[in-house]
């Protein structure tokens, strides 16, 4: 493997170099040239790219190939500057379905399954990118996108879907939906989910489980590398597999950038080694997690990332902690009281930053019995202080009261930067 990689990146590189000036500009002024890079090794000689530098090159500056070569385009997903513009090469198309074809084959789906596509379709690469990887493998798709839930679970019951992708928190209110209209998981037959496009925990997977009775598997990607599939779940769960064969990946240090050793945990940072449309070198996700290597029980040899830990660009710093939401999640989780639904508002006051966290009672525990409910706040702001290391205000909410999202949720309401 590290020998093929190594072929491919001197061949990158050399590509990029001659038809990208944003890198032969860097490279230039890091007295580096094509020849310099003899080996995957070599790697930590070339410059990272960043989101910014994809803005500041808006829209086609890091184009590589001519446009009369690009088949496609999509954008990423951004609330502030230009989006984030990436075009795709017919054979860039090819490799992301294969790609997404082995997520799908490791998960188990087959030719005879039925699945149902959840992501939102259009410029974001999640619907289109898993509606291809689904066709590849012989699979019926069934493009059902975002909205209308109701809809969506009636479908799920009549066409007998046994395959579903879409990001976790709609997986939750999928479950929510179906409860509503008074069926169950007995009444559908899913068996297989793949989630993606936000940070989800273990306690979360179980959730979903449970609640609609299917095996959920994690699926990670970015449209900057070319969208879902860049690395899966097997059978084991043990991490996630990434195809390294096109998605070179690496750890950093965030604030020194020095590559990382497998098992520490870091940024993690992806070299796209055969994209021809708009290639990247060392692209920071501003993912925090952890890479291991070794032969998986599933038999798979190729590197695996730990479950992202949370983003070095949404992490909280509250009175100098650092928080992210998936800790608060995974102790919402393992509380039976509680909806997986929640918002953390921070907010500065007499210039001392707090930290409210507004959660949701299920309905069989939402009572006006204020010793309970007191009894319940006191548990759970006792669990969050163990976690967080520091304390916050607890808000007991309503079930149904906390806006639900059908895309990827939102969960942190920051008034300091307001």
């Amino acid at each position: 493997m590290h020998a093929l990689q190594g072929r491919r990146l001197q061949k990158l590189v050399s590509y990029v170099y001659h038809n990208v000036p944003f890198y032969r500009n860097k490279m230039q002024q890091m007295d580096i040239a094509p020849d310099d890079i003899r080996s995957i090794d070599d790697i930590v000689k070339l410059p990272f790219t960043t989101k910014q530098d994809l803005r500041d090159n808006y829209p086609y500056g890091l184009q590589a190939a001519p446009q009369s070569e690009i088949v496609r385009v999509h954008a990423s997903s951004g609330t502030t500057g230009n989006p984030t513009i990436v075009g795709y090469t017919r054979k860039d198309i090819a490799v992301w379905q294969e790609a997404m074809a082995r997520a799908l084959t490791a998960y188990g789906v087959k030719r005879e399954d039925t699945f149902s596509v959840s992501y939102g379709y259009g410029l974001f690469t999640g619907g289109l990118g898993v509606h291809y990887g689904v066709e590849n493998i012989g699979a019926t798709v069934i493009p059902t996108s975002t909205g209308n839930t109701e809809k969506h679970v009636r479908l799920l019951r009549d066409l007998k879907i046994t395959g579903i992708a879409c990001t976790p928190s709609y997986a939750l209110y999928l479950a929510e939906t179906l409860e509503k209209m008074g069926l169950g998981k007995d009444d559908i037959s899913l068996r297989v989910g793949a989630f993606g496009a936000e940070p989800w925990t273990e306690n979360m997977r179980k959730e979903i489980e449970e609640r609609l009775g299917l095996k959920g598997y994690n699926i990670y990607g970015l449209s900057e590398i070319v969208g879902p599939g860049v690395s899966y779940e097997c059978c084991m769960q043990n991490g996630s597999h990434i195809s390294e064969d096109h998605y070179y990946p690496e750890i950093i240090n965030p604030e020194t950038l020095e590559q990382l050793p497998y098992g520490q945990q870091g940024e993690l940072v992806f070299t796209t080694l055969t994209k021809e449309g708009m290639p990247v070198l060392r692209y920071r996700t501003k993912d925090l997690c952890t890479l291991m290597d070794g032969e998986c029980e599933c038999g798979r040899k190729t590197v695996r990332m730990g479950r992202i830990m949370g983003r070095s660009d949404d992490m909280l710093i509250i009175r100098g902690i650092n928080v992210f939401p998936s800790q608060v999640e995974s102790v919402i989780l393992e509380m039976p009281e509680i909806e997986p639904q929640y918002m953390l508002v921070v907010d500065r006051i007499n210039n001392l930053d707090t930290l409210q966290i507004q959660v949701e009672v299920r309905r069989d525990f939402f009572s006006g019995d204020m010793g309970s409910m007191l009894a319940m706040k006191k548990r759970l702001s006792d669990k969050i202080k163990s976690v967080l290391s520091i304390g916050a205000d607890i808000k007991l909410m309503e079930p149904g009261s906390i806006e639900r999202s059908q895309g990827k949720s939102k969960h942190v309401i920051d008034k300091r930067s307001l």
